[in-house]
């Protein structure tokens, strides 16, 4: 467990919550697979009081469908400068980048994870982003690496007892 206590939490999308590939059926369509454990990161997140939020470089709307149906405080698509909206988030939540845990895994990522308070990838991250990050997490990209993340940061068993009774 992490001695860090975020006031924001960030993720990236694709070779996070996603193993990274780009799936198409037979009409074009394009098609993602999300790790179910994932979903419980954004509920730490919300049991703790911590806003969370996700960058992606894609738009797509199967992201958005995710997003809304976990109900994800803040979702960016079509991103082209992250570190950008990080510090928007910052300036409107009145907090520093040292307030914020990131995870990604690729270039795009890199800005952002080398100014935040935490940083972290998945194990299948390249080793350059590898080397940029405070923790490289167990799993890989599309294994529920978000739910690790959140889980090292967030200690879930206050709230067991809670969703038990529900």
């Amino acid at each position: 467990m992490s001695d860090f206590s975020p006031k924001l939490i960030l993720t990236d999308i694709d070779g996070v919550w996603t193993d990274g590939g780009m799936y198409y059926d037979m009409t074009g369509n394009e098609l993602k697979k999300f790790h179910t454990y994932d979903s419980a990161g954004i509920l730490w997140c919300k049991k703790a009081g911590i806003p969370c939020g996700i960058l992606t470089g894609e738009t797509t709307e199967m992201v958005q469908r995710r997003a809304e149906k976990l109900k994800v405080d803040y979702l960016f698509q079509g991103t082209k400068n992250k570190f950008e909206i990080v510090e928007g988030l910052c300036q409107d939540l009145d907090i520093s980048l040292a307030d914020v845990a990131y995870l990604g895994d690729d270039i795009n990522d890199l800005k952002v994870l080398k100014s935040v308070g935490y940083s972290a990838c998945p194990n299948s991250a390249p080793i350059y982003i590898k080397e940029a990050v405070m923790h490289v997490m167990n799993k890989n990209g599309g294994e529920g690496v978000f739910r690790e993340f959140v889980e090292g940061i967030i200690d879930p068993t206050p709230f067991l007892d809670e969703l038990l009774i529900q």
